[in-house]
Parts: structure tokens; C-alpha cells; sequence
């Protein structure tokens, strides 16, 4: 494509210069006639300005235009510049001051006759020069077309398989959090009733996650959705299987209880899009310390619930593609989380999901509409 577009810049630019030479080359001639023809009427001598109208005469066939004369009966008088050698009364000088006359309009001379005028000598490389322009534009935009088509088939399939991707990550931290508590079931290290209570809620957590993905292209639920609960349900799952021993990180929830947080949705997608964020946080957190914090709010009209951590935050050459499916800042990302978390709060829910200012790592705002009391 770079190559066909300073191809055609070439085109373009040659042709000008060309013309401009061309344009020069003819004001330089034009002035020195102007001052020929003068200088001839202003000789004293009878045969000055005769020589200047010579001089006028051959540099006009200098020029190479193609010229026909022609007398008050059409025959031709005299020529210049013919394409080929043509006696004055053939029927070929005849067709060719006929072609003449349908491309410039003939001049009538009452002293001299018609003069038949003819094109530049100078138009057919500059047809030629624009016919090759506009070639190499259509071939360029056929380019840009494949090209278009092969990033739209590039990522759909970079789409299908961060998909793939997520749906491991989803079934996989369930199934390593049941190996865990498994191996300390054999272990004996805790009891047999509170190992079960967190083996039900991984069964749990992987029967969500696969009514989560059908879910995904079905018509969106408009069920009342306590969002306070669905935060708490997100913390409860997540907090027991949080780095505890080196690297300890830390997950608050903060609710305002002045005001109900429903809205109408659907709880298990909503869920899927604020654990995303905050399993995102907890990538950002990886080898250090912090908190991640929860903060569910609402005003009459909104239901916001904000996810911060004090981790690095979000380098600024990838926040105008965050949201976009395969743009990630890990090395073995697939970068579908987020892309995945505004898609279920912006298509499914009427709301908006924001990466918001901070003074110290990364603050991600969910807002969604509020479930009026007359709905």
C-alpha cells in the first residue's frame, strides 16, 4: 500500500512539475514575441514588421499544435503540425479537421480563412500520466479492501480464541480452588463440613459459569438485580482464594445503605462483569501487595459501583483501546475481560462503564440505570 501510494504521489507531482515547466516555457516564448512584434512595428524599415509576423507564424508551429486553414469554400489552404503527411484536398485532411472542430470549436479570420486548432502536444502524456493516477488509486483502494477484510477476519478469529481462552480461565479457577480443598480434605487440616461448604460454592461457581457463556447472544434478562448483592456474592467467592501468605492482597466491600441498589438486569451476567473487574485488578496486583476495593453507591437515577486498586495503574498508550477484545498489557493475556465486562453493562444493561482518573492505580466506574418505582 506504501508503495502504491508514493507511486502515486510520484505521478501526481511529475505531472505538476510538467506542467508548470511546460506553462513556463510558453509565458518565456509568449514575452518574447510580445516584445518581437514591437519591436517590428516600431522598425523604420517597410519589411520589420513582416519579419516579426514570420517570426509570430513559425513559432506557432514551433509550439506543435496541429493547424488547418481552410478558405470560404472549406478547402484547406495550408497546415501544420499534421500527425501524418496529407495532401490539402484529401478525404483525410478532410475527416481530420471534422475530429479538430468536435474538440475545439473552429476560429474564423475574415482576412485568413478558418483556423482549425487542434490539442497541446502536451495533453496525451498528461491523459496518460492521470489514467495511470487513477489506476494506481483504484488498485489502492482494492488493497486497503483485502487489507480491511483481513484485519476484520484476524480478529474475529484473535475474538474466537481469547473466547476459548476465557472460557479455561472461568472453569479453571473453580476446578484449582477444588483441587485445593480437596487436597486439604486428605490432608485433614480442616473439617469436613467447612471443606464442603467451599466445595459447594465452587460447584456453584461452575454452574454459573456455564450458564454465563449461553447467556452470551441471547436476549437480555430485565429481572430486579440487588447490585449490593451481587458485589457481596463477587467478594464472598473471591476473598477465600486470595494470596494470603506472600503478597497478600486485600478485598473490601463498602455499601451505601442510604438507597436500594436494584436495577433491572440480569444478576448472573452483572456478575460475570464485576468479577472480570476485579480479577483484572488482581492481575495488576500480581507480585505485590494491595487492596482492591468495592464501592457500591447510587443516586436517584444511577446505581454506580466503582473497582479500585493501588496497583500500577493503566499505561496511557493502551487506555483508548482498553476496552477493545485482544488489548492487554500482560504477556499471556488475551484481553477479553473487560472487553466482555462493558459489552454486559453497555449492550445488556443501558449502562456505562468507564476507566475513571486516580492518583494511584487503576478505578473502573460501572453505572447503571435505577429501577424507578413506577417501572
Amino acid at each position: 500500500m506504501w508503495v502504491l501510494a508514493a507511486v502515486a504521489a510520484a505521478l501526481t507531482l511529475g505531472s505538476a512539475y510538467v506542467v508548470a515547466d511546460h506553462l513556463t516555457a510558453d509565458a518565456r516564448r509568449a514575452s518574447t514575441l510580445y516584445a518581437r512584434v514591437f519591436a517590428g512595428l516600431a522598425d523604420p524599415r517597410e519589411t520589420g514588421a513582416t519579419e516579426a509576423l514570420l517570426d509570430l507564424a513559425a513559432e506557432v508551429r514551433a509550439q506543435g499544435i496541429p493547424l488547418v486553414i481552410t478558405d470560404a469554400r472549406g478547402v484547406a489552404t495550408d497546415t501544420a503540425n499534421l500527425p501524418h503527411p496529407m495532401a490539402l484536398d484529401s478525404p483525410d485532411l478532410r475527416r481530420f479537421v471534422a475530429d479538430l472542430d468536435r474538440e475545439t470549436p473552429p476560429l474564423v479570420e475574415r482576412t485568413v480563412g478558418t483556423i482549425h486548432v487542434g490539442p497541446p502536444p502536451l495533453r496525451a502524456p498528461l491523459r496518460l500520466v492521470f489514467l495511470a493516477e487513477v489506476a494506481t488509486l483504484l488498485t489502492l483502494a482494492g488493497v486497503a479492501v483485502l487489507a480491511h477484510r483481513a484485519s476484520l477476519r484476524a480478529a474475529g478469529d484473535r475474538v474466537w480464541v481469547a473466547m476459548a481462552r476465557e472460557s479455561a480461565h472461568q472453569l479453571g479457577t473453580p476446578l484449582t480452588s477444588l483441587a485445593g480443598w480437596i487436597e486439604r480434605l486428605r490432608e485433614g487440616r480442616d473439617s469436613a463440613a467447612e471443606i464442603a461448604g467451599h466445595l459447594d460454592d465452587d460447584y456453584a461457581k461452575l454452574d454459573r459459569v456455564a450458564r454465563r457463556f449461553e447467556r452470551i447472544g441471547q436476549p437480555p434478562r430485565t429481572e430486579e438485580v440487588d447490585v449490593a448483592a451481587v458485589a457481596d456474592a463477587v467478594t464472598a467467592y473471591i476473598r477465600p482464594r486470595l494470596p494470603t501468605l506472600s503478597n497478600r492482597v486485600t478485598l473490601q466491600l463498602e455499601v451505601d445503605d442510604s438507597a436500594a441498589a436494584v436495577v433491572r438486569g440480569d444478576a448472573l451476567l452483572l456478575e460475570w462483569a464485576l468479577e472480570a473487574l476485579v480479577r483484572n485488578a488482581l492481575d495488576a496486583l500480581k507480585g505485590r501487595e494491595g487492596t482492591i476495593r468495592l464501592e457500591v453507591s447510587g443516586d436517584p437515577d444511577t446505581v454506580t459501583v466503582v473497582v479500585a486498586d493501588d496497583g500500577p495503574g493503566v499505561p496511557r498508550e493502551v487506555r483508548h483501546r482498553l476496552f477493545q477484545a485482544g488489548a492487554t498489557t500482560k504477556a499471556r493475556g488475551w484481553g477479553l475481560g473487560l472487553a466482555l465486562a462493558r459489552r454486559v453493562v453497555e449492550e445488556g444493561h443501558g449502562g456505562r462503564l468507564t476507566l475513571e482518573p486516580a492518583a494511584a492505580g487503576a478505578r473502573f466506574a460501572v453505572r447503571l440505570p435505577r429501577t424507578r418505582a413506577d417501572a
